[in-house]
């Protein structure tokens, strides 16, 4: 039996939208380096970045139906999720399927498959985020689930997780540990933005964060290029 689960919680949008101010990479850090999609999914255009809910969806190989059932599903600031039930490379979504989903406020798409029509989506600026780039057509024949746990390019994904993605890749952060992470990646950036200040000033990374030492330990030597010659 597959289903279609409705009115799914969602993170805040108070909170997704102080996620905004924050990369994948801090975020990824910040939830103890978990979370993260696999290097594979990309954007199809550079610069993109979204944070939004996401909604979860389930496509049978080289089937797209229920791409279209799953944007009846969509609250504006969501992110559609989706992944094949068996690995496959087809062009599950391009231009129509990205008017759909921007009428229903999504914004984005993260796609554990292919997609095609990426100039056109380029020039809509709808990000997309996606295993392959391939024109390949689908059809509209098996059904599956919508907003179920799913696996997505090796991260599982739950319905109203939160979802950040930029030129990094994306990663998701669960529900219950939404508001740990959010704490977590702020003081992060706050410790960030210091400490860029003292590279910038010429202070080296060995002093900042104490490497010295740790070198010696492990049995770093310096020696002078003359004396290093001469005990050649």
């Amino acid at each position: 039996m597959s289903i279609v689960v409705t009115n799914p919680p969602r993170v805040d949008t108070a909170i997704v939208d102080q996620f905004a101010k924050l990369g994948v990479a801090t975020v990824h850090e910040a939830q103890g380096r978990k979370g993260l999609m696999s290097a594979e999914i990309k954007p199809i255009f550079r610069p993109a970045e979204i944070v939004g809910t996401a909604v979860t969806c389930e496509v049978a190989p080289g089937d797209n139906w229920m791409i279209h059932v799953a944007a009846e599903q969509c609250r504006p600031g969501d992110i559609l999720v989706v992944t094949p039930t068996s690995p496959c490379s087809d062009g599950y979504f391009g231009d129509l399927l990205a008017e759909s989903l921007r009428a229903q406020g999504v914004r984005g798409l993260i796609m554990n498959a292919g997609v095609r029509d990426i100039a056109t989506l380029t020039e809509m600026n709808f990000p997309v985020w996606s295993r392959t780039v391939y024109a390949q057509g689908t059809v509209k024949e098996t059904i599956a689930n919508v907003n179920t746990p799913i696996v997505c390019g090796g991260a599982l994904v739950n319905p109203g997780d939160l979802i950040v993605a930029d030129d990094d890749g994306v990663v998701v952060v669960h529900q219950s540990e939404v508001d740990s992470t959010l704490k977590n990646a702020l003081a992060r950036e706050e410790n960030e933005s210091a400490k860029r200040d003292r590279l910038a000033s010429g202070e080296l990374g060995l002093d900042i964060y104490g490497m010295r030492e740790r070198l010696v330990d492990k049995g770093l030597t310096y020696i002078d290029y003359e004396k290093w010659q001469e005990s050649k």
